[in-house]
């Protein structure tokens, strides 16, 4: 009889704090469905402050629009932490033709981030390959003085996007360096993106130690169909002019607010975007909606009224796109201080529709705490596995051990749309999959603090 209301009373409790995670979830969508700042505050980012590529005038502008949102929000503490960053810049835009015959083309491209210039205008036979794979294969005499054109799609039959531009990212970080070990004078890519259209997606390269440094850039998927039905009828030239350069490293910030927890303050959740961008498009995807996703869930957080049991930390990352040097020196610096981090979560995956979140870590200990599938199945969130934490956030494994990573997982069908593209716009984020995002953020941040 003991055991059996022993058991009636623990089975009671349990069912209450379970009554209770769910109002609590349900304040939370209502308060970011209802009194939600999201959408206004990725405008302001992203009409206010526009692109914000590390090392750039609207990087710190958008460091200053992050320290006066988060103290305007009020947060229990809001500071910069200050940090090296590379700068590379543009330069004047690019031009690229190709020749069919007696006839010049002209075609849409973007220097990769991090390229180096053509110092003046490149003319040269076209050598296409179709996958990285096909380039490294080449003999020298196939790519010697020529410019290779690697035309490698993203498998359209992958449901996962982010599987289909894993499957084709080594074209754009290590095209440029096979492409010089073989004598190339230049690479251009197919742009790691869904659809066919004008829009040239850019992104980082890798250079290698003691390989000569040559110009890379993408080209729009719809040119890059133009070029191959050429290239199939007869051999082609193409002339190009980039005028990139990297100015080497200068100071920016990585923004960070927290919120003081009141039973283990000493104990430190840290969750965020990265608020640097490409230059081109306004960064709305990728990842201002990252950015506004961690803030509105801090402030929903705080105007609920909820005290945290550890220490909430929201970290605006700077230089995610070309170096990770805000996430690396985030890391380092915490372990210098000698700061204790239990969990971390990341939004960087854009802003569309939330289906869960993915879990670098032992996701067996957290669902013994609580049920996410129950919790959240009224939300339709449904993902709960292993996977990918973030880039900003992975650093901390090496100087946490045993931290549990965590990423926000939305819908991933139309994220390579945007991803690095002119088209990544205010105009391009949903106003309602948006704040869905915020309170899906909070909701989870709300569980993991909770039980640990």
């Amino acid at each position: 009889m003991k055991k059996f209301i022993l058991f009636l009373l623990l089975f009671t409790a349990g069912h209450l704090f379970a009554q209770s995670d769910s109002a609590f979830i349900r304040k939370v969508y209502d308060m970011a469905l209802s009194k939600g700042n999201a959408y206004e505050d990725l405008r302001s980012l992203c009409k206010d402050v526009g692109a914000r590529l590390s090392g750039s005038a609207q990087a710190q502008m958008a460091v200053e629009w992050g320290e006066q949102k988060m103290k305007g929000y009020g947060f229990d503490k809001v500071y910069l932490q200050e940090i090296q960053v590379p700068k590379w810049v543009r330069g004047n835009k690019e031009v690229c033709w190709i020749h069919v015959g007696q006839k010049a083309i002209p075609v849409k491209i973007l220097a990769l981030g991090g390229s180096v210039g053509t110092n003046g205008t490149i003319k040269a036979e076209l050598v296409m390959f179709n996958t990285l794979d096909e380039l490294k294969k080449a003999k020298r005499s196939e790519v010697e003085g020529k410019i290779v054109f690697l035309n490698q799609a993203m498998n359209e039959k992958d449901i996962n996007t982010f599987k289909a531009y894993g499957g084709c990212y080594g074209i754009r970080a290590h095209g440029a360096a096979e492409t010089a070990k073989l004598g190339g004078k230049a690479v251009v890519i197919r742009s790691l993106a869904m659809p066919v259209d004008d829009h040239p997606h850019t992104g980082s390269l890798h250079y290698e130690d003691g390989i000569e440094k040559i110009p890379a850039a993408a080209l729009s998927t719809k040119d890059c169909e133009l070029i191959a039905s050429h290239y199939a009828k007869g051999k082609l030239k193409l002339t190009l002019d980039m005028d990139c350069k990297d100015l080497g490293m200068v100071t920016s910030y990585n923004v960070i607010g927290e919120l003081t927890g009141k039973e283990k303050p000493e104990e430190i959740i840290t969750f965020g975007g990265h608020l640097d961008s490409w230059d081109t498009g306004e960064g709305a995807h990728d990842d201002g909606a990252g950015i506004v996703h961690s803030l509105e869930a801090m402030r929903i957080l705080k105007e609920s009224g909820y005290k945290p049991k550890h220490t909430l930390r929201v970290v605006f990352f700077m230089n995610e796109e070309n170096g990770n040097k805000g996430g690396m020196n985030y890391a380092r610096i915490a372990k210098e201080k000698g700061e204790k981090h239990i969990a971390a979560l990341e939004s960087d995956r854009g802003g569309f529709s939330p289906k869960g979140f993915s879990c670098d870590g032992d996701l067996a200990k957290f669902q013994s705490m609580f049920d996410f599938h129950k919790l959240f199945k009224a939300y339709e969130l449904s993902e709960f596995e292993r996977g990918y934490g973030g880039v900003d956030i992975n650093p901390l494994k090496e100087h946490f051990p045993g931290i549990t990573l965590f990423g926000f997982v939305p819908d991933s069908q139309r994220y390579f749309d945007f991803h690095h593209a002119e088209s990544d716009v205010f105009e391009a984020v949903n106003k309602r999959e948006l704040e869905l995002g915020c309170a899906a953020m909070a909701s989870f941040l709300y569980l993991i603090d909770k039980g640990l």
